[in-house]
């Protein structure tokens, strides 16, 4: 009986060590199966990620570029238009000073008759009146040759000043037509100079703008033991993502967004509208504010040092190493 026995525990024994001899090998060989599969996925997945890093940086060039025609063509019609402009200024200017000139000698011609007609009307242009005074004259009268010329030369400084005045008051009209036009010249100059500024200033902040948002976008922070790097939020970009249409989600799902009454971490706050740049107490964000699965009010996911935390009916995007609220949404909850 001892012998029957000792031959099954021995057979019993020497089965179960063939048993764990042959497992060990497939566990070696399954286990090394699982890591290799876990290095292609993350091969995969690396490669993945810098196809999309190359067709961002793609796209984000041939934006550049097509902004960069646009600007050409736009330069290339404003000089056009610019040249077109400055010849037809010079071509009316000319007509302008034509015309003037014209008028100018029209007038003095003008004033030229008028003189000889008094002339001809104050010398009492008649013979016969002439004889008479002649024969009045050397029967007894006076013949005084110098007074004669003497009025005659007043008659003509008469008609000189006449003239004089006529032509210093064309010449104050043209004077005052160059000024006027001298001014309109000037400002129209200054129209085009705060618009040439105007432009070189919003492309000089479009372009300080992007800077900075290359700049500005990266970031990073201390959580105890060391730095960690990480893109800034955008607040703009999931808002254009049909995913995110939280909106449209809640009128369908409206129980989902019911979380009962809001417990402040002090007894006697009140509400207050928060604005994104507001920094908060860190009892405000802490993990029982968390929402901990922002899918389920299709949020988009957090990352770095981010959390989207409830206050109130609002939900904030807040930075938990700062406390600085990055993105705010009003009336989330019902």
């Amino acid at each position: 009986m001892t012998l029957t026995k000792l031959m099954k525990g021995s057979a019993l024994g020497a089965l179960a060590v063939a048993m764990t001899v042959t497992a060990l090998p497939a566990q070696a060989e399954a286990a090394e199966a699982a890591e290799q599969r876990s290095q292609q996925d993350r091969g995969e997945r690396q490669q993945q990620q810098r196809q999309q890093r190359r067709q961002e940086r793609r796209s984000a060039q041939r934006q550049e570029r097509r902004s960069e025609r646009r600007q050409e063509r736009r330069s290339e019609q404003r000089q056009e238009r610019r040249s077109e402009q400055r010849q037809e200024r010079r071509q009316e200017r000319r007509d302008y000073g034509a015309e003037r000139e014209r008028a100018r000698r029209q007038a003095v011609r003008e004033v030229s008759r008028e003189n000889r007609a008094e002339e001809r009307r104050g010398a009492d242009w008649n013979r016969g009146d002439r004889r008479a005074e002649r024969a009045q004259e050397r029967s007894g009268r006076d013949w005084n040759r110098s007074e004669r010329r003497e009025e005659q030369r007043r008659a003509e400084r008469r008609a000189e000043r006449r003239t004089e005045r006529r032509i210093e008051e064309r010449r104050a009209e043209r004077r005052a037509d160059r000024r006027a036009e001298r001014r309109y010249q000037e400002r129209r100059a200054d129209r085009r100079a705060d618009r040439r500024a105007e432009r070189i200033y919003r492309e000089r902040s479009v372009r300080d703008r992007a800077a900075r948002s290359t700049l500005e976008r990266r970031s990073r922070y201390w959580d105890g033991r060391r730095w960690h790097n990480y893109d800034r939020w955008d607040r703009y970009g999931w808002r254009d993502n049909n995913r995110y249409d939280w909106y449209r989600y809640r009128h369908t799902n409206r129980s989902i967004f019911r979380l009962g009454r809001y417990y402040a971490p002090y007894r006697d706050y009140r509400y207050r509208r928060l604005d994104i740049g507001f920094r908060l107490g860190n009892l405000f964000f802490g993990s029982r504010y968390w929402i901990n699965d922002p899918w389920r009010y299709r949020l988009p996911e957090v990352y770095g040092p981010y959390r989207w935390v409830r206050y109130y009916d609002d939900v904030l995007l807040v930075d938990i190493y700062s406390g600085e609220v990055v993105d705010v949404i009003y009336d989330f909850f019902w």
